[in-house]
This record gives structure tokens, C-alpha cells and sequence, in this order.
């Protein structure tokens, strides 16, 4: 086995466990506010999600087109192979970077239960790694505009539109409801439409892999350059669905804590409302290949449902928090991208092996992975206690009774 080969096996394992991380770290979107309000037990939801997060990943390949074709200029844009200036193992380690900057990121935010984008880490890894490797020629500016910044800002705020209007309506419609009545109603309902998100998020977010592998392929020239045209090969689009399907199924409880509780202490018709915002707007947005994070959309939506119910209260602290993650989240994963990139360029450059460069970062990437994994289970969020009282004075996603069991450990410190 030559080792351009060996670097595309753990290139796509590398994929398909960011694909994994996206789907934990995202499972909070769908499933955060049916969790909070009781609508889903919160073992019952993570595996409604995951079976429906793998059903959606194979119903379009157009956010996998963006991936491969609006955020590095590695390919010829009239034929779809690699440019001439390129060679197979830079492109490799490019996305080998950009795949590191992304699955740290992620893994990074899921510690401190902070819903950042999945999506922004993976372009903001590429970003750096292209940078790094190409310089500012190497980025394809207009697309990463058009398909990622401009929907990145807009999202959001939209989507808070959409379901403060929505929960004001909600609200005043059923103004003369009784509460309990009102509350088991919406949550048939609510039952629905996070079925939607999660169907919708498997449209978006596991084309990103699927778009990443593809470009792995094109590079050593295994697959075509036109994936709108020919297609996926089945197996990618099948090794995605399961990945994120998986990931969704372990359940991001971290996150998913603090979408549900953190924010809002959200009722049945908002969530509701916030469910219906988040998945009309992914689906339509998938339909136009547009790489939207689904993580803005959601936390938007949960955010404008707490503005427009009469006498709720948004816990701006913690919007705040997640806020400066997301300005955050493309510079900080691209900066790792790019470390990622110099570091095995280097590595290989004195070895004169791109094995031993990309394998270094593959082994860092591992070794910080399981070190992030370790300390979570210090301080364990689980759906045990993901539905626990919220602590505003710290706004800490350890619940309270956690931290204090945690203090009296030698071993652990406050997360």
C-alpha cells in the first residue's frame, strides 16, 4: 500500500469521525427544546434524531457540491480536476489540516456546552489550512461570501424573526386555553417538527463530509470533479448517514442542555414555534447548497421564542457567551488549520515523507480528542441530569450537584 493511500484511508476515517463530532455536537438542534418541555424522553429523542439524521443525508448531494467547489481553489473549474500547480499529497494535507481545525474545534465548544457552528469550524480549518498551503489565491472568496459568511449572518437573525413572530401568534390564539391543555397539545406537535429539524439537518450537515471526501478523492484522482453531475459513489453518501446518524444517536447532552435550559426556560408552543423557524429555513437552504449552520438557525429560533412570549426572559449572559464563540469559531479553527498545515509541511520537508507529517497530526488530533473526551466524563452531562435546574449565577452547563461532587475529587477542576 503506497502511502498517498495510506494518508486517504485516515483522511476519510479523520472525515467521518468530524462527521461523528457534527453529529453529537448538533443533536441539540433538533432535539434541545422537545427534551426541555417533555415532549421527548430525552434517550427516546436522541434516537429519533440519529435515524432521521441518516434518512436525510440521502436526499440531496448540493451542500456536498459547495464544499467541494466554493471554499478551496484546488480544481480546475472547467473540468474538476486538480490544478497543475497542486500535487496529490498537498492536497491531501490541506484537508487533513482543515479536517483537525475543525474536529478540535468542535470537541473544544462541546466541553464547555457552547452550541457553536460544526459547519464554520470545518470552513474555517480549510480556510487556514488553503491559506497556509496557497496563500490568499488559494481561497475561493466568492463562494465562501456567498455560500457561508453571508448566510452565517442572516440565518440567524431570520430565524429569531420568524419564531418570535410565530410565538406571538402561538400565544395569542390560545390566550384563553387552559395552560395544561395547551401545553400536551403543542407537544404532540412539538414531536413533528423536530422530526423536521433532524430530517433537515441530515440534508445540510452530513453533505459537508460527504463533501469533504469527495474533494479527498478528486485530489488523488479517484472520483471525478463534477459531483453535481455524477453523483456521490453510494458508499460515501451511506458511511456519512451512519457517522452522523451514530453521533446524533450518543447524544451532544452538553449542548443540548444548554439550548434547552440555558437560554430560555422554554414551554411546549415555544419550542414549537422554534422547531417550525429552524426547519423551514434549513430545508430551503439545503435545496440552494447553501453550507448553512444549522447551530445558528436553532439557537436564533430559540432565542426569538423567548422574545416573543409575554413575560419570558432571555438569559442574555449565556447568548452572549455563545455569541463570541461564533465570531470566534471560523478564525480560531482556521489559525489550528493552518498550525496543522506548517506543521506536517515541515515534518515533511525534513523526512522527506508526507506520511510522517500527515500521521504527527493524526496522532495530535487523537491524543487531544481523547484528552477533551476525558475531562468531560469528570463533570458528566448525561440525559440523567441534562433537564436539571439551570444555575444563573455561574451559567455553568455542569449542573450544580455535579460541580459540588466534582470539587471534592483531587482530580477535577470547574468546566
Amino acid at each position: 500500500m503506497s502511502a498517498e493511500l495510506v494518508i486517504l484511508v485516515l483522511l476519510i476515517a479523520t472525515a467521518l469521525a468530524f462527521d461523528f463530532t457534527n453529529g453529537f455536537h448538533d443533536t441539540g438542534n433538533a432535539m434541545a427544546t422537545s427534551i426541555a418541555t417533555g415532549a421527548l424522553k430525552p434517550k427516546t429523542a436522541v434516537l429519533l434524531a440519529g435515524v432521521l439524521n441518516l434518512v436525510g443525508a440521502f436526499l440531496s448531494v448540493e451542500v456536498a457540491v459547495t464544499v467541494t467547489t466554493s471554499v478551496l481553489k484546488i480544481q480546475d473549474s472547467k473540468s474538476g480536476h486538480l490544478l497543475k500547480s497542486i500535487d496529490a499529497s498537498t492536497g491531501l494535507t490541506i484537508i487533513f489540516a482543515g479536517l483537525i481545525g475543525g474536529i478540535l474545534w468542535n470537541l473544544l465548544t462541546w466541553l464547555f456546552g457552547i452550541p457553536s457552528s460544526s459547519s464554520h469550524a470545518l470552513f474555517g480549518g480549510l480556510i487556514g489550512a488553503g491559506l497556509a498551503a496557497l496563500g490568499t489565491a488559494g481561497i475561493n472568496w466568492t463562494g465562501v461570501i456567498q455560500k457561508v459568511l453571508i448566510p452565517a449572518v442572516a440565518a440567524p437573525f431570520i430565524a429569531g424573526l420568524v419564531a418570535a413572530v410565530g410565538t406571538w401568534l402561538v400565544y395569542r390564539i390560545t390566550r384563553n386555553v387552559i395552560k395544561k391543555r395547551r401545553e400536551e397539545g403543542f407537544r404532540w406537535g412539538q414531536i413533528a417538527t423536530a422530526s423536521l429539524v433532524a430530517l433537515s439537518h441530515g440534508t445540510n450537515d452530513a453533505q459537508k463530509t460527504m463533501g469533504v471526501i469527495a474533494l479527498a478523492l478528486i485530489t488523488t484522482g479517484h472520483l471525478t470533479g463534477d459531483v453535481k453531475k455524477d453523483g456521490l459513489p453510494f458508499w460515501i453518501i451511506a458511511s456519512c448517514a451512519l457517522a452522523i446518524g451514530l453521533g446524533t444517536y450518543i447524544g451532544g447532552w452538553r449542548v443540548i442542555r444548554t439550548l434547552g435550559k440555558g437560554l430560555v426556560e422554554i414551554e411546549s408552543p415555544q419550542g414549537l414555534a422554534a422547531e417550525a423557524s429552524s426547519a423551514a429555513i434549513i430545508l430551503s437552504s439545503s435545496a440552494a447548497g447553501m453550507a448553512l449552520s444549522t447551530t445558528h438557525v436553532a439557537t436564533g429560533s430559540i432565542l426569538g421564542s423567548g422574545v416573543g412570549k409575554p413575560g419570558a426572559s432571555v438569559r442574555w449572559a449565556v447568548a452572549g457567551r455563545m455569541a463570541m464563540a461564533w465570531l470566534i469559531t471560523l478564525p480560531a479553527a482556521a489559525l489550528v488549520g493552518a498550525l496543522s498545515y506548517w506543521l506536517s509541511y515541515g515534518l515533511k520537508s525534513a523526512t522527506g515523507s508526507a506520511l510522517v507529517g500527515d500521521g504527527t497530526i493524526f496522532v495530535i488530533l487523537v491524543a487531544l480528542s481523547g484528552f477533551m473526551y476525558w475531562r468531560a466524563q469528570q463533570q458528566k452531562v448525561d440525559h440523567n441530569n441534562v433537564n436539571a435546574d439551570w444555575d444563573a449565577s455561574t451559567n455553568s452547563v455542569v449542573p450544580a450537584d455535579v460541580r459540588g461532587a466534582a470539587a471534592k475529587s483531587p482530580e477535577s477542576a470547574g468546566v
